[in-house]
């Protein structure tokens, strides 16, 4: 069978399950499945997220997990109210809240850390 035709599964790794699985059901409003002796997880939208105990992970500097939202402002702003800090990268252009406009003007995106340091990111287009 093709993989197009497959449901894809995300993977993110963490130090601290207890403070992930907060993070992303409580903060970020993912919804929480279920708990194994593997992994937290989660559903985004039909696609499983597992987010697996590793104790020396260490993050990338990159982004690894995104959200497409009708409205990265508003989506910045509602998640700054529940404490979330946004990235700002020297040189990007960004504005106050950390919102990056692309330069054609139509994709905005904003990045994040949760509590491990796993780069996320909202945008807009």
């Amino acid at each position: 069978m093709p993989l197009a035709r497959c449901t894809p599964v995300t993977f993110l790794f963490t130090r601290d399950r207890e403070k992930a699985k907060t993070f992303y059901r409580d903060v970020l409003g993912v919804t929480f499945v279920r708990s194994d002796e593997f992994a937290e997880e989660f559903d985004l939208n039909g696609v499983p997220l597992r987010i697996v105990p590793i104790a020396d992970h260490v993050p990338s500097p990159h982004t690894v997990l995104g959200w497409d939202v009708p409205d990265v402002a508003a989506t910045v702003a509602a998640l700054k109210a529940k404490g979330v800090a946004f990235q700002i990268y020297e040189g990007f252009g960004q504005d106050a809240d950390g919102i990056w406009e692309a330069p054609e003007g139509r994709t905005r995106i904003a990045w994040f850390l949760d509590p491990d340091g796993n780069n996320l990111s909202l945008s807009q287009d």
